[in-house]
């Protein structure tokens, strides 16, 4: 525990009004919202871009038609089905063009004043605006001389595809486009609705076409908003070149704007697309009691040691609803349950703890890939992700590329491969009611198998898992550590025979929530390799008691952080319930990460909360390999 003169350096007090409002723009102009915060596309001048993803049957069709002489200026998107002949594409840009001019006609007879107090004096370029009635507009698509007609949008893209049109261009009155077929795309990005100084911050959404994340390029800026409140007048300075950004204290009170310029492996571009936050940043919480913890993980373990890290990161799915406002989570202010506020706390904690093995539960889909993958990747840390049945939540494993060589990764969901195992099925499969429940759980079980790098001869197989809750259920998660060990046995076994590894060659490692307190039987198997008939946990249930059940397993393992007090510390409910066991034999632990005081952790009343993430605390321990 963190001794009291480490807790006094946390700020006591209530959060300062800036961060308490962080979700509301500032006070001082009026923010015009709509088309200025949308994602815009910077199209090259005299490029028509056609696109058609593989398994939809329409080609998209984008031009900027830009036409000084008569005052047009607009960004032309059509859809278009492959059916369709080529030729009636084009008459419907023909027809949509024409009407910008007939629309440019008519926005012009209005501001024209009464014929009986015409104005001779009207400027020239006034004059030259006038857009004539007999304009032809034609528009074509060809490669040199040859017009491309009579084929349906599907035999020209073929076309497009097998290389036989060179240089075609789109024609639109004299304009010549040069068409670019499946140009590197954005198609779709997203910013958070909270950016606090001192967090780093991506895009919470980033969908990319015909491009890479590796390849494209990208660009922070920083601006404040003009009296006029809008944000086309922000005078720009740029502040990164990275996908991701560490927001500066000096950034409060600033816009930003986040560009993509999408490119793929080749080297070929596409338009730029530029989005600016709704809200500017605003000020951060405070000194966050994990930037405390990092005082213990200031720099990476050197070789033959790594650091394990097990954090429940609390999924959206669980924050984000009126019953966990209200009953599960009803002390948190609101903003600080917001998935784009928790998600710059637990980023910057995670990263603080220089982790080699990171495993994590409650992970939300989109923030596997929008959040962890990009900021991870720029540490060195690469993993892989499990989902639950049918939830929009799982499990995630990262390791450090520098330190181990991943050689297979594995994940089932437990409830699937019960029958698998008939020395334990047969024990329960007469149980009914136990047996409907415990198949009708999502639990999910991912496993990692590495190699060190600095030592070839040692290997790790790392389990990562989140065993179900409910109060009445140590019965069912009993049996899920049960299933889960034999899944892991049966793997152990095969990678040493596969890989010719023995003794302490290989290691297991098992973290996760497991969502049992010390003194129930998913320690005492993890620890004492054994559960009989007798113990009290195959009664949490009356009507789905388990008889004459025994588990056994064959590792002999401990926790590495012992039993703190809490790792889970909400109103409704304290204790210790997340672990990281490792096999005794094979690694020993040289250093433990403090954990937050109770103190910290009802600096708020409970967890989540401003300065906390999660109802849960992380667990982060330094091993090495026994000699």
């Amino acid at each position: 525990m963190f001794s009291s003169t480490l807790a006094q350096l946390y700020c006591r007090t209530n959060l300062p009004t800036s961060v308490s409002r962080s979700l509301y723009p500032l006070t001082g102009y009026s923010l015009r919202h709509g088309s200025n915060f949308i994602p815009k596309q910077r199209f090259a001048m005299r490029t028509a871009y056609f696109k058609q993803l593989p398994g939809e049957e329409q080609c998209q069709i984008s031009f900027h038609l830009l036409l000084d002489q008569y005052k047009i200026d607009k960004v032309f998107n059509f859809n278009r089905s492959l059916t369709e002949q080529i030729d009636n594409s084009l008459e419907r840009i023909r027809t949509n063009v024409e009407k910008e001019f007939q629309k440019k006609n008519k926005r012009k007879k209005v501001k024209k004043q009464p014929a009986q107090s015409t104005d001779d004096n009207a400027s020239a370029s006034e004059q030259a605006t006038e857009v004539p009635a007999d304009v032809p507009i034609v528009v074509s698509l060809g490669a040199g001389v040859e017009k491309i007609t009579n084929m349906t949008i599907a035999d020209v893209l073929a076309k497009f595809d097998a290389g036989q049109y060179a240089n075609v261009q789109l024609t639109v009155l004299e304009e010549n486009f040069q068409v670019s077929y499946n140009s590197p795309e954005v198609h779709a990005v997203k910013l958070p609705t909270s950016m606090l100084a001192d967090f780093y911050v991506c895009p919470s959404r980033l969908e990319l076409h015909f491009a890479t994340r590796e390849s494209s390029t990208y660009s922070w800026s920083r601006g404040q908003m003009p009296e006029s409140g809008n944000a086309q007048q922000i005078r720009w300075e740029q502040v990164s070149t990275e996908l991701t950004y560490m927001i500066q204290k000096g950034d409060v009170g600033y816009h930003l704007k986040f560009s993509c310029t999408p490119k793929d492996s080749t080297g070929r571009t596409g338009p730029s697309t530029e989005i600016i936050s709704p809200q500017p940043v605003q000020a951060g919480p405070g000194l966050c009691p994990f930037e405390v913890r990092h005082l213990f993980t200031q720099q990476k373990l050197k070789d033959g040691q790594f650091r394990v890290v097990s954090y429940n990161l609390l999924a959206e799915l669980y924050s984000d609803s009126d019953y966990s406002r209200t009953v599960l989570f009803p002390y948190t202010p609101p903003y600080a349950l917001e998935i784009d506020y928790r998600k710059q706390l637990f980023v910057k904690e995670l990263l603080g703890y220089r982790g080699d093995i990171v495993c994590l539960q409650e992970v939300d889909t989109k923030i596997f890939s929008l959040d962890l993958v990009p900021f991870f990747h720029q540490k060195n840390l690469t993993g892989h992700y499990q989902a639950k049945r049918n939830v929009a939540e799982g499990l995630a494993t990262f390791y450090d590329v520098n330190k181990f060589e991943l050689l297979e990764s594995d994940g089932v969901i437990i409830s699937e491969i019960l029958q698998r195992y008939p020395e334990l099925w047969n024990q329960i499969k007469d149980n009914k009611p136990l047996v409907e429940r415990i198949e009708n759980r999502s639990t999910a079980l991912q496993l990692t198998f590495l190699r060190s790098k600095h030592d070839p001869r040692k290997h790790l197989l790392v389990a990562n898992t989140h065993l179900y809750f409910s109060p009445d259920a140590d019965h069912v998660r009993l049996l899920q550590i049960g299933f889960a060990m034999l899944y892991v046995r049966e793997q152990y076994e095969r990678i040493s025979q596969q890989y010719k590894l023995q003794g302490s060659d290989l290691a297991l490692l098992f973290c996760g929530d497991f969502n049992s307190v010390p003194e129930c039987g998913i320690y005492k198997l993890m620890t004492e390799r054994f559960v009989g008939p007798d113990f009290a946990d195959w009664e949490s249930n009356k009507e789905e008691a388990a008889k004459n059940v025994s588990l056994s397993q064959p590792f002999k393992m401990a926790s590495a952080c012992g039993c703190p007090e809490f790792t889970n510390y909400t109103v409704g409910f304290a204790a210790c319930i997340d672990y990281i066991f490792y096999q005794k034999e094979a690694l020993s632990v040289n250093d433990v990460i403090p954990m937050p005081s109770q103190e910290e952790l009802s600096m708020y009343e409970a967890i989540p909360s401003p300065v906390f993430p999660s109802d849960h605390v992380a667990l982060v321990a330094n091993l090495e390999w026994s000699q």
